[in-house]
């Protein structure tokens, strides 16, 4: 094959790899562009493109990691990962762990890492690479990956939950909130959250949002149904989507444009965490975007008017 070719076949990993260090799409866009770009200019042909090319790919994540840190540390609010709809990669041998590895919950349990523990985690863990591969991506002995691995997945295993296994279950749950979502339908929201559950939302700053956290099922329950009716009468329409490999929904404007996203973690029967991003920039790569403040807008006036 040529080079376009090898390195065309092997995009989808390479970008899966960059996305679950970075928690970016746009981030892991560049970092898959920028690999290209070394490939090309490379004199050399690799015995494993795959192997060279995940490495390239791991360094240019590690380095661009490393520089988002500073950024997220000043972030207005609370920080998502940029939502994905769909993952490029599929592996039938590794389904559960490239499920698993892509929820919200999992990427934000990976910010807790530095960014050598979280590339080995992902390399090995995730993507099943062999201590020789990944100790050549990060730069490190074998040893030394291994005593990071030991790290992350300690770290990991302390706070991640385990998701329903059962994908019917899931979405006809998910199909259940969303329903009385849409109605406004307190009692029958607050029977599908556990009494924990958390609402925690991601406007970076640059667009309204329902509140920054809120947890109790009460809580969580009585804002929702307080706000989306009103987002029906001002032609706000959403559909289900997976987002992140996890049941929720995309949210548009009368115009088509995407206003915001909804994620689910649902555990034990239960939804756990509601997670909503619509700050723009973590919205641009899924088509045009709406303007949140204008919606708001008009969701706060029917409000008053329906008082």
């Amino acid at each position: 094959m040529s080079k376009v070719e090898e390195f065309e076949e092997l995009r989808p990993l390479l970008f899966s790899i960059a996305y679950r260090i970075l928690g970016s799409v746009g981030e892991a866009e560049d970092a898959v562009q920028e690999t290209w770009l070394r490939y090309d200019a490379s004199t050399t042909r690799p015995v494993s493109p795959k192997a060279f090319l995940s490495a390239t790919v791991t360094r240019i994540a590690i380095d661009v990691l490393r520089s988002a840190r500073v950024r997220r540390e000043e972030y207005v609010g609370p920080w998502l990962p940029e939502p994905l709809l769909d993952d490029p990669y599929e592996d039938p041998a590794r389904a559960a762990e490239l499920a698993d590895s892509v929820s919200m919950a999992a990427l934000l349990l990976l910010e807790r890492l530095s960014p050598l523990e979280r590339s080995v985690f992902v390399l090995r863990e995730v993507f099943a690479f062999g201590f020789d591969d990944v100790a050549a991506a990060v730069g490190r002995s074998e040893a030394a990956c291994r005593q990071l691995l030991v790290r992350a997945r300690r770290h990991m295993n302390e706070g991640r939950p385990r998701f329903e296994a059962d994908r019917r279950e899931r979405q006809e749950l998910a199909r259940r909130f969303f329903a009385a979502l849409a109605r406004g339908d307190v009692d029958g929201l607050r029977e599908l959250l556990s009494a924990d559950v958390q609402l925690v939302g991601d406007g970076g700053g640059k667009a309204p949002q329902l509140a920054r956290a809120v947890a109790g099922a009460d809580n969580v329950a009585r804002l929702l149904a307080a706000v989306h009716p009103f987002m029906a009468q001002v032609d706000i329409t959403f559909e289900m989507r997976e987002v992140n490999g996890q049941p929720g929904a995309l949210f548009r404007d009368r115009d088509g444009k995407v206003l915001h996203i909804l994620a689910l973690d649902i555990l034990d029967g239960e939804i756990r965490t509601v997670r909503s991003v619509i700050n723009p920039d973590k919205l641009t790569h899924l088509g045009p975007v709406a303007d949140a403040w204008a919606v708001d807008r008009e969701v706060r006036e029917a409000r008053r008017q329906a008082r």
